[in-house]
């Protein structure tokens, strides 16, 4: 296995431009593969033309430097292919949920005044109306199949015009508008570089010893920061190749690991607890999967020992601070932790700096509890026409995350929850994602979500949403037992209430504002109050 810096080191050097990266590496062998996309396979050669092609079509059509180009559609080639050529003008691709209704897709395309939009069959309909009112109205591309007066991009690509291409694009240039999946408020746009994409990538390299044979499976949505900062720019630095799915299948992931010959793979807690908890007769032990990025404590011995991968790999990061911490591919790995900083491949590269803070800024004492913030080259430059948005983000150039979490003496980061989703009970800050976890750990539990509510004596009462196992049946009593064990009592839920399945953010996240809303849910959440305050009289 080639050592990181050494699989950097087998192309030649480059601007950090996308298509300087994508020039690097297609010079070595053009013949290597590159994408695989159903029954589409394009060698980095094949590719490089392609991105030619669409360049000078988006320029005929009139993208130019710092215009931005929508792409609504589940993964498929065409996102790789259009964030490629537009960054060679110097353009921005807004990558969209494909999910979206017209209202929240309206938001996105309208705040980001989109030239173009990109669509397939099953988002068009969707697009065009979300796009209907834009001061200069955009054109529309299929990423599919012509369809209703819309051309399809491989049409236009075989008669792709001559046309000047700009030889100014450096690295600075942004190249990515990802709207963050915030569960209040309007999405914020986070913008990065061609350069902070290319570093991304060079980084991911280091962080799961990516070889340049490996071949990712992309099986989470190209909207998302990890799919494309991670896998796409991973692939692109390591010269690897990537197999696109359109999107997950629980059912047969396994099957598709084997069938594409897939060797490193990028998961999520949701999927992750999703494969844990499937039949074990969809695996197929003869998969060639060797690394996993995005393992959770709490399933690393399913994906150890059941599912025989050696190298499972956790780490930090946000939409707009890809990749900080990361426990080592080859070091101490700690469990349950976000591990320490991460690095360059190149030892002599300046790094992310992380601080952990009190209320004022100020550095707090090993193993205590503050806010993370990141000083880092891999960072967003600001949110898309939000200064205000911007400037409350950063103290100096140090990017407040938002997030609560600890350091040990030996530099691992360990997170305990988002400072929102904090809950204040019987004077005491509790987090969240604590109980979420533990009560998650429960044999019964699929899944749980806690939120707090206002208790009648003040500040905040814990209440806890679970999700059982299919045929599963475990009882609010039984939760509270549960956590009784394993927590301090103030820790305790006082409400449960059951759901078939919680909601969640377009990024797979437990969508918790839905919780917090749903009156129903509360109206039906078993009180355990009167048992608990029963006991402590007994």
């Amino acid at each position: 296995m080639k050592k990181p810096l050494e699989v950097l080191r087998l192309y030649p050097e480059h601007d950090y431009t996308l298509n300087g990266v994508l020039a690097s590496r297609a010079g070595r062998d053009p013949s290597r593969p590159f994408i695989f996309f159903r029954e589409r396979n394009w060698s980095w050669g094949e590719f490089a033309g392609k991105v030619d092609a669409a360049a000078r079509v988006l320029a005929v059509r009139g993208i130019r430097k710092g215009d931005r180009m929508a792409v609504m559609a589940r993964n498929c080639d065409g996102h790789v292919l259009l964030l490629l050529a537009l960054s060679r003008l110097g353009a921005i691709m807004v990558p969209v949920n494909p999910e979206f209704g017209v209202t929240e897709a309206k938001y996105v395309l309208h705040h980001a005044e989109v030239s173009a939009v990109a669509a397939t069959g099953d988002t068009l309909g969707v697009a065009r109306d979300a796009a209907a009112g834009l001061k200069i109205p955009a054109w529309f591309v299929m990423l599919d199949d012509a369809v209703d007066g819309v051309p399809g991009l491989e049409a236009l690509l075989k008669a792709a015009p001559a046309a000047a291409l700009p030889d100014d694009i450096n690295g600075d240039a942004t190249c990515l508008i990802v709207y963050t999946s915030g569960t209040t408020g309007f999405p914020k746009g986070a913008m990065h570089s061609q350069r902070s994409f290319v570093t991304g990538g060079e980084a991911f390299v280091q962080r799961v010893y990516l070889q340049d044979d490996d071949r990712l499976m992309v099986v989470l949505p190209l909207f998302h920061i990890n799919a494309m900062f991670y896998s796409v720019a991973g692939t692109l630095a390591a010269g690897a190749s990537m197999v696109i799915i359109s999107k997950f299948s629980a059912s047969t992931f396994w099957q598709t690991a084997v069938d594409t010959g897939a060797t490193q793979v990028n998961i999520i807690e949701a999927i992750g607890s999703i494969l844990r908890n499937r039949p074990r007769s969809e695996f197929r032990p003869e998969h060639r999967i060797a690394r996993v990025y995005g393992v959770r404590a709490s399933m690393d011995e399913t994906f150890k020992n059941d599912f025989k991968i050696p190298h499972r790999i956790g780490g930090y990061g946000m939409t707009e601070i890809p990749g900080v911490t990361c426990n080592p591919f080859e070091g101490a790995q700690k469990l349950g932790s976000m591990g320490p900083v991460g690095r360059h491949p190149d030892p002599a590269r300046p790094w992310a700096q992380c601080r952990v803070v009190d209320d004022e800024g100020l550095d707090v004492p090993v193993g205590e509890a503050g806010e993370l913030w990141v000083r880092t080259p891999i960072i967003m430059q600001g949110y898309f026409r939000d200064p205000e948005q911007t400037a409350g983000t950063f103290e100096g150039d140090w990017f407040k995350t938002g997030d609560l979490v600890k350091c040990d003496e030996d530099g691992y980061y360990y997170f305990i929850s988002r400072k929102r989703d904090i809950i204040r009970r019987r004077g005491e800050n509790i987090a969240a994602a604590e109980l979420d976890r533990v009560v998650g750990e429960h044999p019964a539990v699929a899944e749980a979500g806690t939120i707090a509510i206002p208790s009648e004596l003040g500040e905040d009462d814990i209440f806890v949403v679970v999700a059982t196992k299919p045929g599963a049946k475990v009882t609010a009593e039984e939760i509270a037992e549960w956590c009784r064990a394993r927590l301090a009592p103030q820790k305790v839920p006082r409400y449960v209430a059951f759901i078939d399945e919680l909601p969640h953010t377009p990024t797979h996240k437990i969508a918790k504002a839905l919780l917090r809303a749903d009156a129903a849910l509360r109206a039906r959440a078993v009180d355990l109050q009167p048992v608990a305050e029963g006991r402590r009289k007994s």
